[in-house]
């Protein structure tokens, strides 16, 4: 990104920002950037509609694109008419829902986050070697949903240190997972109870915080001291998001606003700004919000870590995709094993969002 954006017509007054503080990591994970391209293929591959159960990720902009696509999103896979083909949201899903949607005849995807595939992997094997788990996640959100359903009658959910101090005095073993888009206060105020609780309780090796979040987390904390306002990019049913506008508010900053785009931002915005994004959020998104506050000293960007994560569409989506690449290179006469792959982890999602308009 330049460290001057372009400014529109519409930017705050002039000089009223001096200088942005841009949060880095930001914006798409690896796991999103996984999703969206894995549903752009889908898009491309078959007639519309296309099918998504729940949001394919939770931003009200990216889902609005594909929505306008011809990809409809859906609660329930009984909605979902037979044979059509289906994608299966990055936040994860019940094995019910992926034997139903199976069931139903279509193409199905599965594009869960791998970190969440963990997590359920975790699940199996606890509750199947006898124990009860202690999972903290947000009540209703898609990812608490589906791994509750692992192993119904082995998982309770929490998340604040009552719901703890309610849990009975299991005779069984106790292991304790969480959902992968929490903060790390809000994990380490009820991992704190929990283990006085239960203090031979089980936890996995590595948090199951995801990287990308504790990323992003990390990042703010170095901007939010030195700011007189943070904004905070994403949708309001963005865990991650939220989890991001909570921290910057416990850092001590007296503005905080979280913004779906620059149309939402206050008009009074003055002196430092921090910029960060949630991991649903495209980059697009970023570049507009720089430049409608438009900083008169430019963008200063605050880096903590480098990601070079990726993770792979789906294995049956990409032989599909290379099927299909290979017949339209026949059909043109071009060579069959020098095309470019279309798996290319230098391509980034925001990039194929954009191609999708």
């Amino acid at each position: 990104m330049n460290d001057q954006p372009a400014v529109p017509s519409d930017t705050l007054s002039p000089s009223s920002v001096d200088k942005v503080l841009l949060a880095a990591p930001r914006g798409f994970c690896a796991g999103v950037e996984m999703a969206i391209k894995a549903l752009a293929w889908m898009v491309r591959s078959f007639e519309a509609p296309v099918y998504c159960y729940h949001e394919i990720v939770h931003n009200q902009r990216v889902v609005e694109r594909f929505q306008d696509l011809g990809v409809v999103f859906v609660d329930d896979i009984a909605e979902v008419p037979e044979g059509s083909p289906v994608m299966l949201s990055a936040h994860g899903s019940a094995p019910e829902v992926v034997a139903a949607a199976q069931a139903n005849g279509g193409y199905v995807v599965d594009a869960v986050c791998p970190l969440v595939t963990k997590v359920h992997h975790e699940v199996k094997v606890r509750a199947g070697k006898g124990y009860q788990i202690v999972d903290i996640g947000h009540e209703g959100h898609e990812e608490a949903v589906g791994t509750m359903a692992v192993a119904p009658d082995n998982i309770h959910r929490v998340e604040s240190v009552e719901e703890v101090a309610a849990l009975p005095l299991f005779t069984e073993p106790v292991a304790l997972l969480a959902q992968t888009t929490l903060s790390h206060r809000d994990w380490a105020d009820v991992l704190e109870a929990t283990r006085q609780r239960f203090p031979d309780m089980w936890v996995p090796g590595r948090s199951d915080l995801c990287f990308a979040t504790t990323n992003r987390q990390s990042a703010l904390l170095e901007i939010a001291p030195r700011c007189d306002a943070v904004v905070v990019i994403g949708s309001a049913n963005s865990s991650n998001t939220r989890a991001l506008e909570s921290l910057a508010r416990q850092s001590g900053c007296d503005r905080v606003y979280r913004v779906n785009g620059p149309e939402e931002l206050p008009s009074d915005l003055h002196g430092i700004v921090g910029v960060t994004a949630g991991a649903s959020a495209p980059e697009e998104l970023v570049e507009s919000v720089i430049a409608r506050i438009s900083p008169r000293d430019g963008v200063e960007i605050v880096s903590v870590t480098e990601e070079d994560e990726y993770f792979p569409p789906p294995r049956n989506l990409r032989d599909l995709i290379a099927t299909i690449d290979a017949a339209a290179t026949l059909a043109f006469g071009g060579p069959v094993d020098n095309r470019p792959s279309t798996q290319d982890r230098s391509l980034h999602a925001s990039d194929v969002l954009a191609s999708l308009a």
